[in-house]
């Protein structure tokens, strides 16, 4: 038997799905992974798989392009002939599905683990993607056997918007979290806060900073930080827009890393004022690692939190909720490790890889050797 799984970016294979494509692996399955280049190519071949590379802009609106992915794809999995097909984010779930079907795939698997930049922002631009998405998505969907959500909101969403039947739907609490490999830590001396994302506008980013600047002008002993990638794409938030915050001493700001571990164990408590997420990886292991979490009130991030008991959740768009509860914690320091025994508990009873993973083998259709 065999599973082709379809990635837009290498990283988040062996980040995201490792403990997945194990579970797979030792079912008795063979797993050929596609990626778009050639990083960490031995990252995903230690996991068991073969990987296969198949270019592709992730962000990419090159329609020529996007045909030749599927074009690409098609022609692996009529090599390959897989039993399984699994697709996931925006491209590889609409131009994977359409090959495998094409290809005479028997069983095609699908998940979105969050609806993007076309279907938050308000933009002229977002909702002439968001038209031509939904149309792909349709098509894609009807080729698709199962499709997986990572928050019911989304489900929800596609359904109503008749993109897809509620038949065909399946949620997931997240990609899950390895427990091991974020166990509980002691906190700082130094209440610390901690942002790891995209330095996106959507995930947040100009609340937290906004937050930071309110909390450090009233407690300047406080330490904020932020870790993440800025990049050329719509709805980031540049370099130089991020310096100033930087210069001045409100905020220390980190490059995009593989031992995230080693910076959650330096603050108190997560925060990610995203305007709407699958299920946030990051906050997984956070909560994994016994930290309170500040999140919104939005789809994908408020079935994270329990509010008032393993954190808060604030409005969408609100940097002054955002410092409010920031200096809560601050004024307060002993919520901090109450709140993070409770994060912890509610991540091991919710989001334990073991647990997704369970649910994700039975959507994939993937049965043991015995």
């Amino acid at each position: 038997m065999k599973l082709v799984m379809i990635s837009p970016k290498n990283r988040t294979v062996y980040n995201f799905r490792g403990d997945l494509i194990r579970e797979i692996v030792a079912s008795g399955y063979e797993v050929v992974v596609t990626g778009p280049n050639r990083e960490h190519v031995d990252e995903i071949t230690a996991l068991g798989a073969r990987f296969v590379e198949i270019p592709m802009d992730k962000n990419g609106v090159n329609p020529l392009a996007d045909l030749q992915y599927q074009k690409a794809l098609y022609e692996l999995f009529c090599r390959e002939k897989p039993d399984v097909t699994f697709g996931y984010t925006a491209k590889p779930v609409i131009y994977g599905a359409i090959a495998a079907k094409k290809a005479g795939v028997p069983h095609i698997v699908s998940m979105v683990t969050g609806v993007g930049y076309a279907f938050t922002a308000k933009t002229a631009k977002a909702k002439a993607i968001k038209a031509i998405m939904s149309l792909l998505y349709k098509r894609a969907f009807s080729c698709a056997d199962t499709v997986i959500f990572q928050n019911p909101d989304d489900l929800d969403q596609f359904v109503a918007e008749r993109l897809l039947h509620k038949e065909k739907c399946r949620v997931v609490n997240g990609s899950g979290v390895n427990r091991a490999k974020f166990p509980e830590a002691p906190y700082p001396e130094q209440i610390t806060f901690f942002m790891l994302a995209r330095v996106m506008y959507s995930k947040g980013i100009r609340e937290y900073l906004e937050a930071c600047k309110m909390v450090k002008a009233k407690h300047p002993e406080v330490r904020c930080m932020l870790l993440g990638a800025c990049e050329q794409i719509q709805d980031s938030f540049s370099r130089a827009d991020l310096q100033p915050y930087i210069d001045s001493g409100i905020l220390e700001y980190f490059e995009e890393t593989d031992t995230v571990a080693d910076y959650y164990r330096q603050c108190s408590v997560f925060v990610l004022p995203s305007y709407r997420e699958g299920t946030p990886r990051t906050v997984l292991e956070t909560m994994s690692m016994a930290r309170p979490i500040i999140t919104t009130d939005a789809p994908g991030c408020r079935g994270t939190v329990i509010d008032g008991k393993t954190g808060f959740l604030v409005p969408v768009g609100d940097a002054n909720a955002v410092a409010e509860k920031m200096l809560t914690f601050v004024e307060h320091p002993e919520m901090i490790p109450e709140m993070g025994a409770a994060s912890a508990a509610l991540c091991a009873e919710k989001f334990d890889v073991r647990k997704v993973n369970a649910d994700m083998c039975k959507y994939l259709g993937i049965k043991g050797e015995n």
